[in-house]
């Protein structure tokens, strides 16, 4: 089914509308959205997504509808697993969390744009070269093949992303400060980067390799460029909010990498086989279509899809290996929560949340060495452990006495005279006298880029 020019520049501006309403109105001003903000317009942008796909059901046909639902799918499970390596780079930039929904947001933009231009070159590969699908479906078998791999080289992955920031920063002139969202500013008189910018560099690296699995992908399910196109932008529109969802639930889904590289081996074969249907390399069969394997059908593709997802969540959640790193979660959210507590709070509710920290701890001490790493590779747990049980044992001290504090110990106040919690710009719990510290350096630090800045304007007046 052709779809009109008016049908096209309807859905383009429906889509730059979603992208300037969520900077507007979401991203402009810096902030970290809690979980019912996340969850509410997640659900939202879903919302559109589904009801756009029904569009397709009545406005076009039951194939079209087919073939977006199943695109959509497999596109927004891609774009989970990109969160993964979001998240990796995030954090070894340490972006303040209020900050992240920008870095986001520009990811998800810029991702936008690369597939629209690899999705139309794809297009036009497909339409001139039968022998393209080959091609396509290649490069999905080897990526399904990589993704595997790569489960076992986590440690590498790592080290190259160091890499990559080090070599940035050799290259180019920049800060190890942000400076606000700013993408340059003054330093020693001259005009560097900021790690803002590097991120937004790193990410869009990312989002051009991660297009060269997700376009064949889903040209593996439709030729349609208009399904292939609204199927793989809805799938990206949300992925900010998601991303502050689903955040604490990434490191539980263990198996998720595995679904992914079947999906992709299975979209793999399927390509081939529709390659081998429209046959006319002559080296194969002397260049005439192979007809002896049927093709697989795009409402098998949704199903096969769907039940590969469904199994690899539920794997991940309730495997040794899921529940292993839930406890090593849930321990590090428990003595972050007991250590932002304060005495003015409710006493059963603080020591039987100090008692469900004990609990999860003693799961984790008690996990095979070969889940140790997860305690290891955890941000702080074990320090957050060890700084509750020296605040209990304080507390306790307090209460053995009958004196009583809305302060934690000192040197380890970490609530701020308004009830707040402290935290650093990457959102971990620290103390109060630390968070005077870190802004004051920030303060200076401010006032220098000032004077700087100052200086620079002046010199070039």
């Amino acid at each position: 089914m052709t779809v009109s020019p008016t049908i096209w520049i309807l859905t383009i501006v429906l889509i730059v509308g979603l992208l300037a309403f969520d900077y507007i109105f979401h991203v402009r001003k810096a902030h970290i959205p809690t979980i019912r903000e996340a969850a509410i317009w997640s659900a939202i942008y879903v919302g559109v997504a589904l009801l756009f796909g029904v569009g397709v059901f009545v406005l076009g046909d039951s194939t079209m509808g087919t073939e977006y639902f199943a695109g959509y799918v497999t596109e927004k499970a891609l774009s989970v697993d990109n969160l993964f390596v979001f998240l990796v780079i995030m954090s070894a930039f340490s972006v303040p969390r209020e900050d992240q929904q920008k870095v986001l947001l520009f990811g998800i933009t810029f991702a936008i744009i690369a597939r629209t231009g690899m999705i139309l070159a794809g297009a036009a590969a497909i339409e001139a070269f039968a022998w393209a699908f080959y091609i396509f479906g290649a490069i999905l078998l080897y990526t399904a093949a990589k993704m595997l791999l790569e489960e076992f080289k986590d440690e590498e992955k790592e080290q190259g992303d160091a890499l990559f920031v080090r070599l940035v920063k050799k290259v180019l002139p920049a800060t190890d400060e942000f400076d606000g969202d700013r993408l340059f500013t003054i330093e020693n008189g001259k005009r560097v980067l900021t790690p803002m910018l590097l991120v937004m560099i790193a990410i869009g690296g990312t989002d051009l390799l991660f297009a060269l699995d997700s376009v064949p992908a889903i040209f593996g399910l439709t030729q349609n460029t208009y399904i292939v196109f609204t199927a793989t932008v809805f799938s990206l529109l949300g992925l900010r909010q998601l991303y502050f969802l689903i955040d604490g639930l990434l490191d539980r889904l263990v198996y998720l990498s595995y679904g992914l590289s079947l999906i992709l081996a299975f979209i793999g074969v399927k390509l081939v086989i529709h390659a081998l249907h429209e046959n006319d390399l002559g080296f194969i069969n002397g260049g005439e279509p192979v007809h002896a394997i049927p093709e697989i059908t795009t409402s098998l593709s949704l199903t096969v899809i769907i039940g590969v997802l469904t199994i690899t969540v539920l794997a991940s959640l309730m495997s040794p290996k899921g529940r292993a790193q839930a406890a090593v979660n849930d321990a590090h959210r428990e003595a972050q929560a007991y250590l932002e507590m304060t005495y003015a709070e409710f006493e059963r509710k603080r020591d039987a949340m100090y008692d469900r920290m004990i609990a999860h701890e003693k799961i984790i001490d008690g996990l095979p060495e070969r889940f140790q790493g997860m305690v290891v590779a955890e941000k702080n747990v074990r320090e957050l452990l060890a700084d509750a049980h020296l605040v209990h044992d304080r507390r306790t001290e307090f209460n053995e006495r009958g004196e009583r504090s809305d302060e934690q110990p000192d040197g380890l106040v970490v609530t701020r005279p308004d009830g707040t919690v402290a935290t650093d710009p990457s959102g971990t719990v620290i103390t109060v006298a630390r968070e005077k510290e870190l802004r004051e350096a920030k303060e200076a630090k401010r006032r220098e880029r000032e004077q700087a800045r100052a200086e620079h304007a002046a010199a070039r007046d």
